[in-house]
């Protein structure tokens, strides 16, 4: 009797800037059962051209590429093929609301920690290439605590102050430009920052973009 063939491995292109980062996952991706390396990538740009020429099955995407286009971006420019485009699963340090947010909104078929052990690596490379959902634990309950309690809207107020940021605008700059004062413009930011998840200026922007809060 003869025996089934054995499934083909999953193919999958790694996506870093760190050279000494990409360099391990590469030597520990070797070594997992079922999984073959295609390519490697050290940016976005780099990572959309592998892809388009070696069809991987999976994109394994960092979301802090340095300069050029961040994962995010990247994996929205990878999944937007639709049918036979790669699933991407992102592997990453930051575990925030907006990261998480953006990165799922773009398309991320998964979300992994750099954390995780290899086996759950592993797990997360062959669920994603069925087209499976697969999260980190912490990632997971942050989902489920963003569904449980949305975060509220932004007042009109708000979006005013966070349009002038889009522009480059200082505290001072948008306090002149809306005839008040830059303590009102803090206030208002510290609210901004907390409803859309993110701690900094260009969080807020990025996170306001992608959810087309900005004209």
């Amino acid at each position: 009797m003869t025996e089934p063939a054995a499934p083909a491995p999953v193919r999958i292109l790694v996506c870093d800037d760190h050279v000494v980062v990409r360099a391990g996952l590469l030597a520990l991706l070797d070594s997992a059962p079922g999984i073959e390396v295609a390519g490697e990538a050290g940016t976005g740009e780099e990572a959309l051209a592998l892809a388009a020429r070696l069809a991987p099955d999976v994109v394994l995407m960092d979301l802090q590429l340095g300069e050029g286009i961040d994962g995010v971006e990247t994996t929205r420019r990878l999944t937007a093929a639709g049918g036979g485009c790669p699933h991407v699963l992102v592997l990453t340090t930051y575990d925030t609301d907006a990261d998480i947010t953006r990165a799922i909104e773009a398309g991320a078929t998964g979300y992994l920690l750099k954390a995780e052990r290899p086996e759950e690596l592993f797990a997360a490379i062959h669920a994603a290439a069925r087209g499976r959902t697969a999260l980190s634990g912490p990632v997971a309950s942050r989902v489920m605590a963003s569904l449980r309690s949305p975060r509220p809207s932004l007042t009109d107020r708000e979006r005013d102050i966070l349009a002038q940021l889009a522009t480059g605008l200082g505290n001072r700059e948008i306090a002149r430009a809306l005839f008040i004062s830059e303590a009102t413009v803090k206030t208002h930011l510290r609210r901004i920052y907390d409803k859309l998840g993110v701690d900094t200026r260009a969080g807020a922007v990025a996170v306001a973009k992608e959810r087309r809060l900005l004209p």
